[in-house]
């Protein structure tokens, strides 16, 4: 396992992932690229719309700087990548322009409406990846 994809948010499920992606870097010797996804608005059929105003790009690169605060106070080095886009969609982009052996996602229990609507990024990774996932409860 050389390169691990852990995807960051700042929130309780992906600060669990990324403990548990450092482990695993560690315990591998593996290459760990982090990234944070900024979303854009979803218009009808799904075409990209208007970056959110409430969930921007410098909100995410905040989140980056404090997941390499996490990560250094680990002793683990890491490649951060900031991304823009549909999240699953940008997580499993990083991982392949990367050539990732694991994606590392955290998982939130959501609600009945929330996963009837598709709108569990963990699970839309784990589909449309190329390489293994690995979901953090």
């Amino acid at each position: 396992m050389k390169k691990i994809v852990v995807a960051y948010d700042d929130t309780e499920a992906s600060r669990r992932a990324l403990e548990r992606a450092a482990a695993i870097a560690r315990a591998f010797q593996s290459q760990l690229i982090v990234t944070s996804v900024a979303p854009v608005l979803t218009g009808i059929g799904r075409s990209a719309g208007p970056m959110d105003p409430v969930d921007t790009p410098e909100m995410h690169a905040q989140e980056l700087a404090a997941a390499r605060t996490y990560l250094e106070g680990e002793g683990v080095s890491a490649e951060y990548v900031p991304a823009v886009g549909e999240p699953s969609d940008a997580i499993v982009e990083v991982a392949r322009q990367h050539t990732a052996d694991l994606i590392v996602v955290g998982s939130r229990e959501l609600g009945f409406i929330a996963r009837f609507f598709g709108h569990s990024v963990s699970n839309a990774v784990s589909h449309h990846s190329h390489c293994d996932v690995l979901i953090v409860h």
